[in-house]
């Protein structure tokens, strides 16, 4: 039980974080950046799921350029274990599809608990998703884990939803 209200409680600090910097965030910045199906960066929430636990937290995304994009997320699953991936993903255009490109990538993942640190890579291949005519961004992929520390090992069936502001 105490875990299970650990586990709310920072859930509850993540999406306040991610509504607080959504407010917090220039209008006039959200406008110029966000019109039509580009953006140039985003920020909302993440949930993993799949094979095990599911994890939910904060997803940022931003395009360096038009086709080479990072992203991190930081994400609470229950038990006390958070985790923290950032990535590099190449996105393409998909013609006749405005807002919608593919992309494949590849990012460390690091996972906390309260005795030990994991190590491992993911890579993903997803979709995302520009809404043309408001500033909302939504992505989904897959994205297994390999890891390399405690025990080697992988999980194939692993992807994220996310849901972000766009500016």
């Amino acid at each position: 039980m105490k875990r299970t209200f650990v586990t709310l409680i920072r859930l509850m600090i993540g999406f306040s974080l991610c509504l607080f910097v959504s407010a917090w965030l220039s209008p006039l910045a959200a406008q110029r950046y966000s019109r039509g199906a580009d953006y140039r960066t985003a920020i909302g929430l993440g949930v993993d799921f799949g094979d095990g636990a599911t994890g939910v937290g904060i997803s940022a995304k931003h395009f360096f350029t038009p086709h080479d994009v990072g992203e991190a997320n930081l994400l609470f699953f229950p038990d006390n274990l958070t985790g923290l991936n950032v990535l590099y993903a190449y996105h393409g255009y998909i013609t006749g599809a405005p807002g919608l490109k593919w992309y494949l990538g590849m990012g460390p993942q690091l996972f906390f608990d309260n005795n030990e640190t994991d190590f491992g890579v993911r890579p993903v291949l997803g979709m995302d998703f520009k809404i043309p005519s408001a500033p909302l961004n939504m992505a989904f992929d897959w994205r297994p884990y390999i890891q390399f520390t405690h025990g080697t090992g992988s999980i194939a069936g692993r992807f994220q939803f996310a849901f972000r502001f766009a500016f």
